[in-house]
């Protein structure tokens, strides 16, 4: 049986360890930043005269490339480095407990992000009518989507020696898998080999929450890649326990 409060008290360290950290409070400003850039400056979204902040999420799966491996680089490869891996391992936690401490731990922050972009929607919102129901659906999808590849990335920290090697392999595999349905959407393939390619996109899956839509293809795909993530995680300490 997993006992969360010990996955609890070590995403509570480990949340607590990154509060002390300079560079965390970069990644809370650059997520926010870019956001926004990317909303009023890119997208020029006061000349779009339309009530919707779909402009602005699309931005999500750009911001949450970098930052997610910013947060995840350090959580298994930085352990390994110092040494203090082996001393976590020695702990009385179970393998899924190390995983779920380390998982929530990021989460935390991907939530906490998520947090610090409502002031956009609040700034524009008495400029017309919102749909709030929508609102909801794009942050729950961001939610997902940001669980999903905080997951990934703590699977590549644990396989990495350093934090340069963890952060450029999460870097690369989550933007592979955000830009695979851009790429399929600009070359010509047979339909059904097209959905399948753009079905192991994280920014596919998003897009119809992006839109105000909650499929439960797309709640299927989330939970269970973040949840074979995970279980890969698990076996990658396992391996570290026995050698």
């Amino acid at each position: 049986m997993i006992d969360l409060r010990k996955s609890l008290i070590l995403a509570k360290k480990e949340l607590t360890s990154l509060s002390y950290s300079p560079a965390f409070y970069g990644i809370c400003l650059f997520f926010s930043l870019f956001c926004s850039v990317w909303l009023y400056y890119l997208r020029r979204y006061f000349t779009l005269n339309m009530a919707s902040l779909r402009p602005y999420f699309a931005a999500f799966p750009a911001a949450l490339t970098i930052v997610v491996p910013m947060i995840t680089m350090k959580s298994w490869a930085e352990e390994r480095k110092l040494g203090s891996m082996e001393l976590l391992l020695t702990l009385p936690f179970s393998e899924w407990e190390l995983a779920l401490g380390k998982f929530l731990s990021a989460l935390g922050v991907v939530v906490l992000l998520l947090v610090l972009s409502f002031p956009v929607p609040l700034s524009v919102m008495p400029l017309g009518r919102f749909d709030l129901g929508v609102l909801a659906g794009e942050y729950a999808g961001a939610l997902l989507m940001g669980a999903s590849a905080s997951a990934l990335g703590l699977l590549l920290s644990s396989l990495s020696k350093n934090q340069a090697g963890a952060f450029l392999g999460s870097a690369a595999v989550l933007l592979f898998s955000m830009l695979i349905n851009q790429f399929v959407m600009t070359v010509s393939l047979p339909p059904a080999l097209a959905a399948g390619v753009s079905f192991f996109s994280l920014s596919f899956h998003f897009d119809s929450f992006s839109k105000g839509i909650i499929d439960t293809r797309d709640l299927a795909f989330f939970a269970i890649t973040t949840a074979l993530f995970l279980f890969l995680n698990t076996r990658v300490i396992l391996l570290r326990r026995w050698t």
